[in-house]
């Protein structure tokens, strides 16, 4: 309730130099209560009049803090509800990546395979005059089977005593009497081809037999043949070729003049 016409009446008497509590306390202790009291309502009241527009204006900030402070919210929801959807569709389209990441891979595979495939096909396709040729040949082998085991069996139980060319003779026999039979084999038939094999020759060349005709043909007998082959071996080589090829089997090595022998005689 005090006003400024109140303030500014009491003003004069405020101003004076005895207008103080030590002062009123000397003349009535009262007194100095009340005058300590009208100082601090004039003091209080021009410090209010500073306070009360700040007091306004805080609330009209309050107010559109407030009010801020709701549009903060509202934007913060919706913020929230646009980022959920962001995140949605952020895995949505990380999934189609993924997803075309391994089409792609697919596609690259297939692609492979296709050409792969494609490769094969024009192997095959170049390989199937050879199959073709293969499969007869192997049709005229069967066939032919009986007539050319037949020269093949003849040959290692009966030709190993002969030289080549009697070798050849028997052969021939051998031929006009299956002819002459009707036994089917193959005309051009190679005995050491069907009996042994290019690796095998090979590997007896290395343990020392020699590589014409005759010394492998002997070499057939020897390891096909049934029955124990005698070897008249002039110029050992026979011998060497046998000794490092049972080399590593345990080949012991005896002569009718061992000790052994001698005994018994």
């Amino acid at each position: 309730s005090i006003t400024e016409e109140t303030v500014e009446l009491l003003e004069p008497y405020l101003d004076m130099e005895d207008y103080n509590l030590e002062t009123a306390k000397k003349v009535c202790g009262n007194v100095a209560g009340l005058c300590s009291w009208t100082q601090a309502m004039a003091y209080f009241y021009s410090i209010n009049k500073e306070v009360l527009p700040l007091k306004a204006n805080l609330a009209l900030q309050e107010g559109r803090l407030a009010a801020a402070q709701m549009e903060l919210n509202s934007a913060q929801n919706q913020l929230d509800e646009k980022q959920t959807e962001l995140d949605e569709v952020q895995a949505m389209y990380d999934a189609a990546v993924k997803e075309k990441q391994a089409l792609l891979d697919d596609a690259e595979a297939c692609r492979r395979k296709m050409n792969n495939a494609s490769a094969l096909i024009e192997g095959l396709g170049g390989e199937k005059l050879r199959w073709t040729a293969s499969s007869k040949n192997f049709q005229n082998q069967i066939i032919n089977l009986v007539g050319n085991v037949l020269l093949a069996t003849g040959f290692l139980s009966y030709s190993g005593p002969f030289n080549q060319e009697y070798r050849n003779l028997l052969l021939q026999l051998w031929k006009k009497e299956i002819d002459n039979r009707k036994i089917p084999y193959s005309k051009n038939l190679n005995l050491t081809g069907m009996l042994v094999d290019n690796a095998t020759v090979g590997e007896w060349n290395l343990q020392g037999l020699p590589n014409d005709d005759l010394s492998i043909q002997n070499g057939i007998i020897v390891t096909k043949a049934s029955r124990y082959p005698l070897l008249i071996d002039p110029q050992g080589q026979g011998k060497i070729w046998i000794k490092n090829k049972e080399k590593n089997n345990g080949l012991q090595v005896t002569a009718m003049n061992h000790k052994f022998f001698r005994s018994h005689i």
